[in-house]
This record gives structure tokens, C-alpha cells and sequence, in this order.
């Protein structure tokens, strides 16, 4: 069961959590292991990984954000310390590395952090083919100028690419985001301007931490 001040803590322009690890297939079993929901599988990417997806729903009602469980592609070339994508490289287990959000205009947006000292990096376009065979293909913020905190967020444009977490895939039932860091004041003032309502707690550490509820009861991801 969810309740409004939990509603509140999930930022209403999310558009997934991305939990990384150095073994996809360890990734996929731990997720399931801890929630009784298996990721899907979604796709290989250029960048050297795959991923398998969980879709999110609020008050049992489908919307588009979605967990995506990374790591590197089984049947690829590249090895899990060669792979710098969400720090997969200094992974020894999988766990929440950040989260995208969707913003109404991603350029607009990413000028606005840039004003206010936030360098989310140039949008750049990727993809993934789908085990059908499908290209999915959108544009996000990352490269070398990316604010490293991975509480910053990279912002994602699906353009004419239906969201992923719309599509027929598991589900799982999101009560709340957490974040816990080390400099909750000044994150929470980059979140202003990014548009972000989320819960920011104190920490020594940065976590990000996502309740959800399924097969295995409520449980938190981190």
C-alpha cells in the first residue's frame, strides 16, 4: 500500500533507475532474489553492455519509469574492467548507480544546470537493438564533462522511441526514492533547478535507495 507523503518522494519527471553491476546475469538474479521479479530482457548497447528491464507502477497503475538492471554484454567482447558506463569497471556487485529523469525540453534543461554550475555533459544520441531485432535509439546527457556525483542525474529524450517502461514487460510497484549524500544542502539546491522533489537525507555516503513492493513484500534496492 502507498501512501501520499511516499508519493511525494518520487520525482514526478523520472524516467528510470539504473542498477549496475559487473555480472549482468548476477545483477538479474539479485534483483529477482530480493523482489521475486525477474528483469526482462531489453538489449545490447555500443557502449559494450545489456541490460534487462522492470517496469515501475504507482498505485497499480503503469507510467513510464522503469528499474534497468546493466551490466556487460554476455555475448560481447568486452570485459567488466574495461567498461567505464556507470562505473561498471570498479563494480565488485551490483548495485543502484543513479537515475534519468525526462524532462518537457531536454536542451532547456541542460542549459539551465549548465547556468546554475551544473555540467551534465553534451546530449548525445544512443541506442539498443532488442532481442527482436528492433533499434531503439534516443539521446541523453553524458561524456567526459559529466558532473561525476551520481546523484546528478542524466537527462534522457525517447524522441519517437516509445518509453520502455510502458512496454509489455514485469512489473514492479515504486513507493519511494531516497537519496542519501554527503552534501544534502547543496544537492537539494541542484535539484531545484533541475526541477527534482525527492527525499535528500544526510549521509556519509551517496545512496540511492528505491522501496518497492512485489512478489517478495516491500523491500528497499541499493
Amino acid at each position: 500500500m502507498t501512501d501520499s507523503t511516499q508519493q511525494s518522494t518520487i520525482p514526478a519527471d523520472l524516467d528510470h533507475v539504473v542498477l549496475a553491476g559487473p555480472d549482468l546475469a548476477e545483477a538479474i538474479d539479485a534483483v529477482e532474489r530480493l523482489t521475486g521479479v525477474r528483469a526482462a530482457p531489453g538489449g545490447k548497447h555500443p557502449t559494450g553492455t545489456a541490460n534487462a528491464l522492470i517496469a515501475f507502477t504507482i498505485d497499480g497503475a503503469r507510467v513510464p519509469h522503469y528499474l534497468e538492471v546493466i551490466g556487460p554484454d554476455p555475448e560481447g567482447e568486452r570485459e567488466a574492467s574495461q567498461i567505464e558506463t556507470f562505473s561498471i569497471k570498479e563494480r565488485t556487485a551490483p548495485a543502484v548507480a543513479t537515475f534519468a529523469i525526462h524532462p518537457a525540453d531536454i536542451e532547456a534543461t541542460a542549459r539551465a544546470a549548465a547556468d546554475a554550475g551544473v555540467d551534465l555533459g553534451a546530449i548525445q544520441p544512443l541506442s539498443r537493438r532488442t532481442p527482436s531485432g528492433d533499434l531503439l535509439e534516443w539521446r541523453l546527457t553524458r561524456g567526459e564533462r559529466r558532473d561525476k556525483d551520481p546523484a546528478i542525474p542524466f537527462l534522457i529524450d525517447w524522441g519517437t522511441t516509445a518509453q520502455p517502461g510502458l512496454g509489455d514487460i514485469p512489473t514492479l510497484e515504486l513507493l519511494a526514492v531516497r537519496v542519501e549524500h554527503p552534501d544534502a544542502a547543496t544537492l537539494a539546491q541542484t535539484y531545484a533547478t533541475l526541477g527534482i522533489d525527492t527525499e535528500i537525507v544526510q549521509a556519509d555516503a551517496f545512496a540511492l535507495v528505491l522501496t518497492v513492493e512485489g512478489p517478495a513484500g516491500r523491500v528497499e534496492l541499493r
